[in-house]
C-alpha cells in the first residue's frame, strides 16, 4: 500500500515537473488548455478522435461503412498472405492522432505519449487477457534507425499496454535485421518485398506461445506481417496485431468519439 501511495505521489510529481516546463495548452490546437496526464490534448481534440467499431474486417480491422453483419475480409487481405491471425487497431489515422503520432515518432514529442497509449489501452486491455497471451512484443527498429530516433515508439506503447493488461513485455524476442526503406511511399507489392527477411525472432523461447505484437500504426499490414512470419518460424503459434491507429483512405462512419477517454 505505501509503495503504491509512493508511486502515485512520484506521477503527481512527474506530471507537476511537466506542467511548470510545458505550457498547460493543448499541443495539437495550441489554444484550450490541458495537462501532461492528457498528453497534451484538449478535450476538444480527443473529441475529433474516432475509436473504431465494427463493421471492420475479421483479418486486418479495415474499417468499412454501412450496415455489415457477418465476417468478411477485405480485398487486401484476400490478395495478401497476410502472417498474423488478426490486426486490430483502436483509432483512425487522421486529425489530432495523425498529428500526434507523427510528432511522438519523428520529433521526439514525447508529452504525447499518455494520450495515445490510453487510446490503444482502452480497446486493446478489455480484448487481451493473461490467459490467452504469453507475451507482448513491440515491433522493434533496425539498430541504425534507433539510435537516429533515441527510442522506439512502439516498445513504449507496448510497454504501457502490458503493465495494464500483466502479460508479459519483452523487446529482446524479436529483433530488425535488416535496415529498410521508408515504406510511405511505396505500393503494397514494393512494402513486402522491402522487409522480406528483415525480421528474426527467438525460437528458443517462442515455440507454441501466443503474442500480441504492438506498432503505432498498420496501414497494408506489410510491416506486422512480416514481423509475424518472423515469429511463425520461430515456432509461434498464434500472433494479434494491436496498433494505436489504423490507415485506411476509406471513409469511415462506424466510429465513436474518443472524447471522454
Amino acid at each position: 500500500m505505501k509503495l503504491l501511495t509512493l508511486a502515485r505521489l512520484g506521477r503527481r510529481f512527474i506530471n507537476a515537473g511537466l506542467d511548470l516546463i510545458y505550457p498547460t495548452v493543448c499541443q495539437i490546437c495550441e489554444r484550450e488548455r490541458t495537462t501532461a496526464r492528457a498528453g497534451f490534448v484538449c478535450r476538444t481534440c480527443r473529441s475529433q478522435t474516432r475509436f473504431i467499431t465494427p463493421p471492420f474486417c475479421n483479418r486486418c480491422g479495415l474499417p468499412f461503412a454501412g450496415e455489415i453483419t457477418t465476417a468478411f475480409e477485405c480485398s487486401n487481405c484476400r490478395e495478401m498472405e497476410l502472417d498474423f491471425d488478426h490486426a486490430r487497431a483502436a483509432v483512425t489515422l487522421d486529425g489530432p492522432v495523425q498529428t500526434a503520432l507523427h510528432r511522438f515518432k519523428y520529433s521526439r514529442a514525447e508529452w504525447f505519449e499518455p494520450f495515445l497509449a490510453r487510446l490503444l489501452i482502452a480497446r486493446a486491455a478489455p480484448e487481451l487477457a493473461p490467459a490467452d497471451w504469453d507475451f507482448i512484443i513491440p515491433v522493434p527498429l533496425h539498430g541504425v534507425k534507433l539510435r537516429e530516433r533515441e527510442f522506439n515508439q512502439a516498445d513504449r506503447l507496448a510497454r504501457r499496454l502490458a503493465k495494464v493488461t500483466g502479460i508479459r513485455h519483452d523487446s529482446e524476442l524479436l529483433r530488425r535485421v535488416k535496415p529498410t526503406e521508408t515504406q510511405i511511399r511505396l505500393s503494397r507489392a514494393e512494402r513486402a518485398a522491402n522487409l522480406r527477411g528483415a525480421f528474426e525472432a527467438n525460437h528458443a523461447s517462442l515455440h507454441g506461445a501466443h503474442v500480441t505484437l504492438v506498432d503505432d500504426v498498420l496501414t497494408t499490414g506489410a510491416t506486422t506481417s512480416a514481423a509475424a512470419a518472423a515469429l511463425r518460424k520461430a515456432g509461434v503459434a498464434r500472433v494479434a496485431v494491436w496498433t494505436v491507429a489504423r490507415g485506411t483512405l476509406r471513409p469511415v462512419l462506424s466510429c465513436e468519439s474518443a472524447a471522454n477517454i
